[in-house]
């Protein structure tokens, strides 16, 4: 009996975790949340999307220029 127990431990914790990977990547989709967790790998094995990443984030974060005495009024 003790020589089934823990490849069966083993074959529900694998099996736990290959299951729970699918809704942990539509809860990071859903929220927004994967740059914080994903961002160091993304790094390290494809840093042209990392750079991109921040990119996004820095004109998000932009604001628009104040008007300057003299420009002409905003037409809506």
């Amino acid at each position: 009996m003790a020589d089934l127990v823990i490849p069966l431990v083993l074959l529900v914790s694998f099996g736990a975790t290959f299951a729970g990977l699918p809704w942990l990547a539509a809860r990071v989709r859903r929220r927004g949340s994967g740059a914080e967790f994903f961002g160091p790998f993304e790094e390290i094995w494809y840093p042209a999307a990392a750079r991109t990443r921040v990119e996004i984030q820095v004109q998000q974060e932009r604001r628009a220029p104040a008007p300057t005495p003299g420009d002409p009024p905003l037409r809506g």
